[in-house]
């Protein structure tokens, strides 16, 4: 293979993932430019060298991509008792290394096909959140000035209809703090409301958000 036509498949496969990236590190999500970039041109590498060392069956080394970028987005699942959260960012992860590969072994109009219809998948999810329909979840880290109540937190929680669930807590009674971290659910617009409501209140030193 010629060195322009690598060169193309690179530049496609790296500016398809960058754009879908950095849309995903604007909105905090766990996985931003570089995880999707890495994949995405890795797998498109490994396609390129598949087809031209094994033009005549490359099909084995590139089903070990699909199946090693599984590992990896299993890697963006955030478990708790009772429920499992990051599923689209492990999916996404997958996605974007068929993307690379598809792009590889040259068929971009397949590609561009499946990235339009990611964004479809983004855009509508955006829109449904605005409008309230379906769950928001986040983590959120609260630090004290002192120390406090659970039920202090979940007034503000219940009071903003977000289904909470503590999951951690760190105490330091030297300097009278703690860490509260919460697995947070409910509409963009009442966690936005939540977080303003939070930073009224006297006991709060820091609030984050992942």
């Amino acid at each position: 293979m010629d060195i322009q036509t690598a060169a193309l498949r690179f530049g496609i496969t790296f500016l398809l993932a960058f754009i879908f990236g950095i849309e995903r590190q604007r909105e905090h999500k766990p996985v931003g430019f570089g995880t999707f970039s890495f994949v995405s041109v890795g797998s498109c590498g490994l396609a390129l060298v598949a087809t031209d060392l094994y033009s005549n069956n490359p099909l084995p080394l590139l089903a070990a991509i699909v199946t090693g970028i599984g590992f990896l987005g299993a890697g963006a699942l955030i478990k708790t008792t009772d429920k499992i959260f990051g599923f689209t960012t492990a999916a996404s992860i997958w996605l974007f290394a068929i993307i690379g590969l598809i792009v590889g072994v040259g068929e971009y109009n397949i590609a561009l096909m499946i990235y339009i219809l990611v964004w479809i998948v983004i855009i509508v999810d955006k829109i449904l959140q605005i409008k309230g329909i379906g769950s928001y979840q986040k983590k959120l880290i609260i630090t004290t000035k002192n120390m406090i109540t659970e039920q202090e937190v979940d007034k503000l929680f219940d009071e903003f209809k977000t289904k909470h669930k503590l999951i951690g807590v760190e105490m330091d009674k030297t300097n009278n703090k703690s860490n509260l971290i919460y697995l947070i659910e409910g509409t963009r617009d009442n966690i936005n409301k939540l977080a303003k409501k939070l930073y009224e209140q006297k006991w709060l030193a820091s609030v984050k958000s992942e």
